[in-house]
């Protein structure tokens, strides 16, 4: 598969993933996955992955949106998408949640993507913290 393939997959994938499912015909069946709360291999718990992304988006937000700002090649065999995840959660004082963060998939010699890093701009307990704070409206 061809990197632009895989780069146009990703950007429309990743702009609606708290909505709907991702593609997963440009990921190898064993997939690595790192962000800084999980770390798992295989297909399987990758499609778990984005299932629970979505439930619990539903499920504590009354907004949520995953920003992607850019994707692309960065080296032979790695993309780079740069994102930022916002939304409004689902309490009365509408806790804001805010995080940027950016991930690294690299690809094996038949442009499958085989390993997802995630990296977040501050510690999980710095997000969790977010749910306390009182928020606006909306943004």
């Amino acid at each position: 598969m061809q990197v632009e393939q895989i780069i146009k997959t990703l950007k429309q994938d990743l702009a609606t993933l708290f909505e709907k499912d991702i593609s997963y015909d440009i990921y190898t069946q064993d997939i690595y996955f790192r962000d800084p709360v999980n770390k798992f291999k295989y297909k399987f718990n990758y499609r778990i992955i984005f299932w629970t992304l979505r439930f619990h988006a539903r499920l504590f937000f009354t907004q949520i949106y995953f920003d992607v700002h850019e994707v692309y090649q960065s080296a032979e065999d790695i993309i780079l998408a740069k994102w930022t995840v916002r939304g409004v959660l689902r309490v009365p004082w509408k806790a804001k949640v805010f995080f940027n963060g950016y991930s690294t998939y690299k690809l094996n010699l038949n442009g499958l993507i085989y390993e997802h890093i995630d990296t977040w701009d501050r510690k999980p307990g710095e997000i969790l913290r977010q749910f306390w704070q009182k928020g606006e409206d909306s943004y």
